[in-house]
């Protein structure tokens, strides 16, 4: 009798602990999670913690609120030019009504991803159209992220989620469409070229030009200042000649004609000129002389 009694409460005991596995669930700070009464959504507001149900009567389903990625498939688009890119993008993304996500995709986050892998396809096709190829790979990469981050939350508050990022790792060009676009792009770095050069060769002449300008004003001030020094020291040489000369003019005119006598006899064998000229004067002897 005591061994029965003993089993009775062994087995009570693995039922209520059984009962109350099954009636307490924890939640943690990256859950969101629902609660369904046979089968319908009761309540969706838990803090982190350990909370209760009924089993049976009730069950929960969690969610990762995190953020969560998703890598798009590598995908073709045509350009405003109708060229093909091959763009390589990621989604960041995470769960924010947990009520709508569940009525939308049923919880299911292959199928949210799946559908919010076609948002951002269609997204992207209505981006790259309106644009060239050369601003989708050079300049105009970062306003394309803006507006499809913007537009694909639109679509996707309709299943819960709410997009965080949109990234574009890479943009390629298929072989066919790679030649022709380097070929502009080399002819435009040409031009580039091509106009910096003749701005330097322009800017070269006018320093030139300059550096002639200076030159003939430099010259012609240093000319016009010699001629100015040239003149005042012949200025000061017939002073000097005047005074000398005002002094003792027999002696000026004999150092004159000594001077005048050893240029016209240096080097000379023959001079024709009259004996009884002036410039012979000084060879008529002296004081008495002939």
């Amino acid at each position: 009798m005591s061994s029965n009694r003993l089993l009775s409460f062994i087995v009570l005991a693995v039922t209520a602990l059984l009962l109350g596995s099954f009636s307490v669930f924890k939640v943690y700070e990256w859950d969101r999670v629902v609660l369904f009464r046979l089968g319908e959504i009761v309540r969706t507001d838990y803090e982190p913690g350990l909370h209760f149900m009924v089993p049976v009567w009730n069950n929960v389903r969690k969610f990762d609120a995190r953020i969560l990625t998703l890598d798009v498939e590598p995908e073709r688009f045509l350009t405003a030019e109708k060229k093909n890119v091959i763009v390589d993008s990621f989604v960041k993304w995470r769960i924010d009504d947990v009520t709508r996500f569940y009525t939308a995709v049923l919880g299911d986050e292959a199928q949210a991803r799946q559908r919010l892998d076609q948002i951002i396809k269609d997204g992207m096709r209505g981006e790259f159209s309106k644009r060239t190829i050369n601003e989708v790979i050079s300049g105009e990469r970062s306003r394309i992220m803006s507006a499809l981050a913007v537009n694909a939350n639109q679509q996707a508050k309709e299943l819960g989620i709410t997009i965080v990022d949109v990234r574009i790792k890479r943009i390629d060009l298929p072989p066919d469409v790679n030649s022709a676009v380097y070929r502009r792009m080399e002819a435009e770095r040409t031009r580039v070229a091509k106009d910096f050069r003749s701005r330097g060769f322009e800017a070269a002449e006018r320093i030139r030009a300059d550096a002639d300008r200076q030159r003939e004003v430099t010259l012609a001030e240093a000319y016009r200042d010699a001629e100015r020094v040239r003149g005042e020291g012949d200025a000061r040489a017939a002073d000097v000649y005047a005074k000398a000369y005002s002094k003792n003019a027999e002696f000026y005119a004999l150092y004159r004609s000594l001077n005048a006598y050893r240029a016209a006899f240096g080097g000379r064998d023959l001079l024709v000129i009259e004996p009884d000229s002036e410039f012979f004067q000084y060879f008529k002897g002296g004081k008495g002389g002939n």
